[in-house]
């Protein structure tokens, strides 16, 4: 069963990606409080850190305005589940191989956004 935060966190993520059925957010709670874990697929990546993080900093201030609700501290982790040899999620749509550069932009594109995703993991709010 999950609770008002996990199913806020969820409401909010599956409305920007374009994969909302991978979206997983899993809770725990310990002496710092409630950790909720973000799952969502590696196409989806860029879309819920946004530029420079700011996607990803607008969820976690959503969530201390929760947390002063409800009195609990709330963290927010993404999670980079990245996987060598990932298949598109649309079986139907080719994918263009014809150019390097498309296939670099796409690597530089991941790889910064792993950045992204490591320099707010090192965030607490």
């Amino acid at each position: 069963m999950s609770t008002i935060d996990q199913q806020f966190v969820e409401y909010i993520v599956k409305s920007l990606v374009g994969n909302p059925d991978d979206v997983v957010v899993d809770r725990i709670v310990d002496e710092k409080g409630v950790l909720l874990t973000l799952t969502v697929n590696p196409e989806d990546l860029g879309r819920v850190i946004g530029k420079r993080g700011i996607t990803a900093q607008s969820v976690r201030t959503l969530l201390r305005a929760l947390g002063t609700k409800n009195d609990a501290r709330y963290n927010l982790k993404i999670v980079n589940n990245d996987e060598e040899g990932h298949e598109p999620s649309n079986p139907d749509r080719s994918v263009d191989n014809s150019t390097e550069e498309s296939v670099d932009n796409t690597s530089d594109y991941a790889e910064k956004s792993r950045r992204e995703l490591a320099d707010l993991d090192d965030l607490d709010i």
